[in-house]
């Protein structure tokens, strides 16, 4: 996982509250046993036109299909984002289609986790915060807003500053680049140390005679 803390991008605007990961990501993608290559499947069912019998066609009128909007790192979406099911994928899905950041004013807890386990930054904003964000990014796909991890902002060119709250142990895994794994190769040398003294403790203990 990479670490990061400023983030400066365009944002996607999403405005539909209620987005549960079945929408992130479809059920049929989950039988992949890779935990790469999901983010082609991202909003697969809004993204593309399952209509044509043949083939499978873009949407011209989704917002992730839209020119002007390509290579945003950040989406901006309504309340209760990520609800439903408890899939790591849907954040698999975000991260690897190139999302670093979603702006929601709520979000589903376990999404919540997940994200942050991932390397994407949830950052919780009011309802009007996120309505005014939308706003602009809408009005104008070039706006590029700031996330500032450290300072806990987001901010623009035009005035706009919030304030986000963010778990302080979720936060130094963030600018640290630590997932679940990370986390624990810190302690490698100790894991190390330990598993040897095991190990030799083990075979220096004299065995019981079998029959």
């Amino acid at each position: 996982m990479e670490p990061i803390n400023i983030l400066t991008s365009k944002a996607v605007p999403l405005p539909l509250p209620n987005i549960d990961t079945d929408q992130i990501i479809p059920k049929q993608f989950l039988k992949r046993i890779e935990r790469t290559g999901y983010g082609e499947f991202l909003f697969f069912d809004w993204r593309y036109d399952l209509d044509t019998p043949d083939h499978v066609e873009e949407r011209k009128d989704f917002v992730l299909n839209k020119p002007e909007y390509k290579g945003a790192q950040i989406l901006i979406a309504e309340r209760n984002f990520g609800c439903g099911s408890s899939r790591e994928h849907a954040a698999w899905a975000l991260q690897q289609y190139g999302f670093l950041a979603v702006i929601a004013p709520t979000f589903a807890d376990i999404f919540f986790s997940n994200a942050g386990k991932n390397g994407i930054i949830a950052v919780r904003l009011t309802e009007e915060e996120v309505q005014e964000l939308l706003s602009r990014c809408t009005k104008n796909p070039e706006h590029k807003l700031t996330i500032n991890l450290e300072a806990q902002t987001v901010t623009d060119a035009d005035g706009f500053h919030a304030h986000f709250d963010i778990d302080p142990f979720r936060k130094y895994c963030l600018l640290n680049g630590l997932d679940d794994i990370g986390l624990t190769l810190r302690h490698e040398s100790e894991l190390d140390a330990y598993e040897s003294k095991h190990n030799k403790d083990f075979w220096s203990t004299p065995k019981a005679a079998t029959a």
